[in-house]
């Protein structure tokens, strides 16, 4: 018998075995398994189809976003640390700030109008033995920026860590329909707060500092109906590396997460109820994170003693294979 002859003769026996297992496979439609759980405890997979006004609150959703993270332990990765975070009165923002006292950081949530939120938030970050201050106002404004830092150097004394979090969304069905109000809405907060917040920080952190900006999913693939939107996503990646590049000598890191979809007021507040409850069921995980799923990402990058050779980078936590 050739070699050819040999070859042969294994290929078919292979293909005979997988013919009798093709054979024992149930007919009919197949099911469609459900969303993944891969964390340490289970996560909703169903969402309420729910939308709010903006800019939506963490109290009024049917569904509580989960931020505590209850199995998560901290270590002392930033003690003593402080931390300035925007939109830290609810979702993202919140739960970085929460996992950030456990790991012994005070934290500055900086909030543009629920109140009740930032409340909560700082009965959170204080129950974890940390000090909380609350500073209201809008990162479109160059002054208030300027100030919000001055408060957290007045109460505090320094910035080791500035996570830019706060943004605006606002679907829409083409680009027509985006006029020049929302457009700059979108970009002045998105991209210009960001670098505006920087801007400030960065005379007050030292080497061993860090920025951490929350760039997003759609900043890596796009999206059809949020054009403007990942349009400023994409703008905080570039960012994101570019500032890092540019701050390596003094010995300040810059990364971003790159969040998929994620449980929190920012997406019943832009889109139709319905939507809502189908929101994150195209992820190959098949549902939504919770925004305790996405905190310790920043903790990671936030911590010197985890990410100190990292820099430049964005971490997709996406809830898909593939994301980059």
């Amino acid at each position: 018998m050739t070699s050819t002859d040999s070859t042969l003769e294994t290929q078919r026996r292979i293909q005979k075995r997988q013919d009798a297992a093709d054979a024992r496979q149930p007919k009919g439609e197949k099911q469609q398994p459900g969303a993944v759980q891969a964390g340490a405890r289970e996560q909703p997979e169903s969402l309420p189809a729910q939308h709010v006004q903006k800019p939506g609150r963490e109290a009024e959703l049917e569904l509580a976003p989960r931020f505590l993270a209850p199995d998560y332990k901290g270590s002392g990765k930033l003690q003593d640390f402080v931390a300035l975070i925007t939109g830290a009165d609810s979702g993202i923002g919140r739960a970085v700030a929460v996992l950030f006292a456990r790991e012994g950081a005070d934290v500055a949530v900086a909030f543009h109008s629920s109140v009740e939120d930032a409340r909560e938030t700082r009965r959170c970050i204080e129950a974890e033995g940390r000090q909380c201050l609350l500073i209201q106002g809008d990162v479109k404004d160059s002054a208030w920026c300027e100030d919000a830092v001055d408060q957290v150097i007045e109460r505090f004394g320094r910035i080791d860590v500035l996570v830019n979090n706060a943004a605006f969304q606002e679907h829409a069905a083409s680009l027509e329909d985006i006029d020049d109000e929302r457009m700059m809405e979108t970009l002045d907060t998105n991209i210009g707060g960001y670098l505006r917040m920087a801007r400030a920080a960065l005379p007050h952190m030292k080497a061993g500092a860090s920025i951490i900006n929350t760039g997003s999913t759609t900043g890596l693939r796009g999206s059809p109906h949020l054009i403007d939107y990942s349009a400023t996503k994409g703008a905080i990646h570039a960012l994101t590396k570019s500032l890092a590049s540019n701050l390596l000598e003094r010995g300040i890191r810059v990364n971003a997460v790159a969040p998929g979809p994620v449980w929190t007021p920012l997406n019943p507040a832009d889109a139709p109820a319905g939507k809502v409850a189908e929101f994150g069921k195209q992820t190959d995980m098949k549902r939504a994170a919770q925004p305790e799923e996405l905190s310790p990402a920043y903790v990671f990058l936030a911590s010197p003693v985890c990410a100190g050779y990292i820099t430049g980078i964005v971490l997709p936590v996406t809830g898909s294979v593939g994301a980059i």
